[in-house]
């Protein structure tokens, strides 16, 4: 982490002393002079060098002129006192706005009093008319207050709007379900919970959908018979969403009893598991708040990572363009590299606070798991757990989270080669393109599973990384067929926990628009509505998983030191003891330790 922050440091550093901090903030004309500070000249460029203290503001001669591919504005700019608070239709308005207000809105070497009458002003006057506009509040630049300033996009967008009666439908739904849709997004914060009863759910979820199609069918065809509506169109819609869903729900629902009839002996290991788990959730209700905190501190690097990356976008050299004239910085030579130095930095880190919140995690639950009167728990294991990876363990979680980039990375670069090769390439080189994407894809996957059981071994002995990871491995393999009912079953459990919060959401979202039949396309809102509630469950039951991961290791580890005699009696529910025993076809596990019990992780 400290590498990486020096790195961080390192090239912001860069960034400020090639002044492109005060260029981002401040912004540059066309002529590289920086807006609001004295400038030094710029060979070969005749208007750089001015004295620019008391032009503080970017003026854009054609603002709207966006060029939305290269992200940028594709027109002159220069540095003014003062930004066009009035729409000036003429030069001869722009030349009393210069005389007035002492700010020039026409090139440098052009001056006021032929801004009416010079050959170039087409080129080196702002286009009429010139809207007006406000400064940013920190970003000093010369933005138009009126958006239908932007004409080309507010044409194209109002035509698409005003030929799409479909489009109006569905923003009228989500406006007037606004309500209905916050108020299902708390829902979703508050359906997460592993035990959750989703057969019956399911089945009874299929049949109101099934009832609500049937009903509403009834009423449009009614409505049909007798006197069509206006909104008979979105009644329609309504229906068809509502046949959609229940065939769903009902391929869902048979899917999921068949399942659960023929892999019941292999289910009831994992639930019971689970049962174990969600009683480490009682004891440790902190938990529950890791994926908020992860959320956080991945939100507030990402920002800085791209305010970084922004200074990199100002840094460099003065360059002067071909085709304009115009002066932009640019990184040249080797510093060029480091803003792919910089993107490597957004991978590892990513993937360096997730390392975090897996190892603080299984410390929580290590240490849970080996004290025998739960009673006697620490305050708090979750900050004992922070405060131990903190003093101890950085190193092994910036290890494991740097393999995860090394295969990541080229993942990413194979990915764009595919992307930009598609459709020139033959088949045999995007088969094998394909193939090479998904193989690394599945390396990532085992290494991330290896790394997570890595963490937890280093939990229990507070060994290294590698020392760790050759532990876990063996461990793994020495209980392979365990392993294998446990991943296997317990990602389609948890895969069914997030499809049941998504439907629960869904399902209530049915019935609260069920009351809006007259105006309400219902299908946005339920999308906007399923989007979220299975990010809160991709994030929550992510956890749930990591609990069962490190509960599973330390349940194999107990096994290794205790035998269940008396004196040695282990540390999982005897639930779960019995039906392992009967997955592994033998009568008890067998312990070659000498009996001592395991550590908690201590801080």
């Amino acid at each position: 982490m400290t590498l990486n922050s020096c790195r961080d440091a390192c090239i912001a550093g860069f960034s400020i002393s090639t002044g492109a901090a005060s260029r981002l903030i401040s912004g540059y004309d066309s002529y590289g002079n920086t807006c609001g500070q004295k400038n030094s000249k710029i060979e070969g460029v005749e208007l750089s060098g001015r004295d620019q203290t008391d032009n503080k503001y970017v003026f854009f001669l054609d603002p709207c002129n966006i060029d939305i591919l290269n992200r940028k504005i594709k027109s002159m700019a220069l540095c003014v006192s003062r930004c066009p608070d009035i729409e000036l239709k003429t030069y001869t308005d722009v030349k009393k706005f210069a005389l007035q207000n002492g700010s020039e809105l026409c090139s440098y070497d052009i001056p006021v009093s032929k801004y009416p009458s010079h050959g170039e002003r087409s080129k080196k006057c702002p286009k009429l008319p010139v809207p007006p506009s406000n400064s940013l509040p920190v970003f000093h630049r010369c933005t138009p207050v009126d958006i239908s300033c932007y004409a080309q996009f507010a044409e194209a967008f109002v035509t698409f709007v005003s030929d799409n009666s479909m489009l109006h439908r569905v923003i009228a739904g989500v406006m007037a379900s606004k309500e209905i849709i916050m108020g299902l997004c708390v829902l979703a914060l508050g359906t997460v919970h592993p035990k959750v009863a989703f057969y019956v759910l399911a089945v009874c979820g299929t049949g109101v959908l099934w009832w609500l199609y049937v009903d509403h069918k009834t009423n449009l065809t009614d409505q049909t018979a007798t006197s069509p509506t206006p909104q008979q169109q979105v009644a329609t819609d309504n229906v068809q969403a509502l046949l959609v869903y229940a065939i769903f729900a009902t391929v869902f629902t048979v899917i999921l009893l068949l399942l659960l009839f023929f892999m019941r002996k292999r289910v009831a290991l994992t639930i019971t598991l689970f049962h174990v788990a969600g009683k480490v959730f009682t004891h440790l209700p902190l938990l529950a708040l890791q994926p908020f905190w992860t959320f956080l501190s991945l939100m507030l690097f990402w920002v800085s990572w791209l305010g970084v990356l922004l200074f990199l976008g100002t840094a460099g050299s003065p360059v002067q363009s071909e085709e304009a004239g115009l002066v932009e910085y640019r990184i040249s030579g080797p510093l060029q590299y480091m803003v792919w130095y910089h993107a490597v930095g957004l991978i590892w880190i990513s993937q360096f606070i997730l390392a975090c919140q897996q190892m603080t995690v299984a410390g929580a639950v290590v240490t849970y798991y080996f004290t025998r009167n739960k009673s006697e728990l620490p305050m708090t294991p979750i900050v004992s757990s922070m405060l131990c990876l903190t003093r101890y363990h950085l190193g092994t979680v910036a290890k494991g989270s740097f393999i995860i980039t090394l295969v990541e990375i080229p993942r990413l670069i194979l990915t764009y080669i595919h992307n930009q090769l598609k459709g020139k390439e033959n088949a045999c080189a995007r088969c094998m393109l394909k193939s090479c994407i998904c193989c690394l894809w599945c390396l990532k996957k085992c290494l991330m599973y290896l790394n997570q059981n890595a963490y937890t071994a280093t939990a229990i002995n507070s060994t290294s990384f590698c020392t760790s990871a050759r532990d876990a491995f063996v461990i793994l393999v020495e209980n392979a067929l365990r392993v294998a009912t446990i991943n296997t079953v317990g990602d389609f459990v948890l895969f069914l926990g997030k499809v049941l919060i998504v439907s629960c959401t869904a399902f209530v979202g049915v019935l609260s628009l069920n009351y809006q039949r007259d105006y309400t396309v219902w299908v946005l809102p339920l999308l906007i509505v399923c989007l979220f509630s299975w990010l809160v469950a991709h994030c929550f039951l992510s956890v749930f998983e990591i609990v069962v991961d490190v509960l599973f290791l330390c349940f194999a580890v107990d096994t290794k030191h205790n035998d269940g005699s008396p004196g040695r009696e282990f540390y999982m529910d005897k639930e779960f003891v019995e039906n392992s025993k009967n997955m592994a076809g033998r009568d008890r596990p067998e312990a070659d330790g000498d009996g001592r019990e395991m550590k908690p992780m201590v801080s």
